[in-house]
């Protein structure tokens, strides 16, 4: 379709060399008179035009109006002095007027209709370039604007990096450390929700670059991770960013202290769809959950964080021991949410 579109889009041909499309539609008039004049014995009186309309077509087709219209009137004479009784002559009887006014009927519509389908043709290539044009000027904007954002979300955590160096009160030191950790965190997530088309990344891509990411700086190569996920989830932004917030700090907290004194483990992400509810599992093999470990007792910011978000989404979120051993932060979302 595109290659037949990209053909339709040349027509007419020779547009910046008229005299050789004149010239090709009146090499086109002579074929078609050679043609009749060959078959003239095995055609039955009355058809003096049979040959010459295709020619006045494909001319009108090929090379526009004007050649189109060159050959309707050099056909239309060689029909009349070759193949009208009484031949070679241009002579006029009510007979004659009839069938050239018949020729000259038909040749018109036909050179209209093909002029008009190319003006069409031309109209449409003309807006179908403007429209690509317009998604690249927007897919650049688009880009641009992701890139500001994420940009100055990361300047303003780094600035309360920078902060907190001057902070010597310990709880005010970790509190803004941890912000600036999340602004950044926000930064990426921003950055990564969207495809550069503007469209929204589906789950299972956007976790795992947002994985990669944040394992790209971790300092345990031992610490093995892997993402399976359903693939072609879409949730939107205001449930996606908070579900991949839970999902950093489920892998923040298995690396902190499931992973405190270990250098080798693994950590899975899992994200499925089933009965219309959607469930994040980050799953560690770690030193698992202290004893009488409670979430909604927990006075760590970042569960508590993790708890808000749950809530904001209309979410449920439980952190639960392993069968074997390590922990599973498990967070189920209700169908409502759902886009897929």
């Amino acid at each position: 379709m595109r290659a037949q579109q990209r053909v339709f889009e040349q027509l007419p041909l020779l547009r910046e060399r008229r005299a050789l499309a004149y010239s090709a539609a009146l090499l086109l008039s002579a074929v078609a008179w050679w043609i009749r004049w060959a078959l003239d014995p095995a055609f039955p009186p009355g058809f003096p035009y049979l040959t010459f309309f295709p020619a006045v077509i494909i001319s009108s087709f090929l090379f526009g109006r004007g050649p189109g219209t060159l050959s309707a009137v050099v056909c239309g004479l060689l029909a009349w002095y070759f193949f009208i009784p009484p031949t070679h002559s241009f002579s006029v009887d009510a007979r004659t007027l009839v069938a050239i006014g018949f020729y000259a009927g038909v040749v018109a519509v036909d050179i209209v209709l093909v002029d008009a389908m190319q003006r069409a043709n031309r109209r449409s290539s003309r807006l179908a370039a403007e429209q690509r044009q317009l998604a690249e000027r927007t897919e650049l904007l688009f880009s641009e604007l992701q890139h500001r954002v994420s940009n100055n979300i990361q300047m303003v955590g780094g600035m309360l990096s920078l902060q907190k160096r001057q902070v010597t009160d310990p709880i005010a030191h970790m509190v803004l450390a941890d912000a600036s950790t999340k602004l950044q965190l926000i930064g990426r997530i921003q950055r990564q929700l969207y495809s550069t088309t503007g469209e929204q990344m589906p789950l299972d891509i956007f976790l795992k670059d947002l994985m990669a990411d944040l394992f790209a700086a971790d300092n345990k190569p031992g610490i093995m991770h892997r993402i399976e996920a359903v693939p072609g989830i879409r949730l939107s932004p205001d449930s996606a960013i908070p579900l991949a917030l839970i999902m950093a700090e489920g892998i923040a907290n298995a690396m902190e202290h499931g992973f405190a004194d270990r250098e080798f483990g693994e950590i899975v992400v899992t994200l499925t769809l089933k009965d219309n509810v959607i469930e994040l599992c980050v799953i560690d093999n770690g030193a698992g959950l202290p004893p009488g470990f409670d979430l909604e007792r927990s006075d760590s910011l970042g569960l508590k964080l993790v708890r808000s978000l749950a809530k904001q989404m209309g979410a449920q979120i439980r952190i639960e021991s392993g069968s074997s051993s390590g922990t599973i932060l498990r967070l189920s979302l209700p169908d409502r949410v759902c886009q897929a």
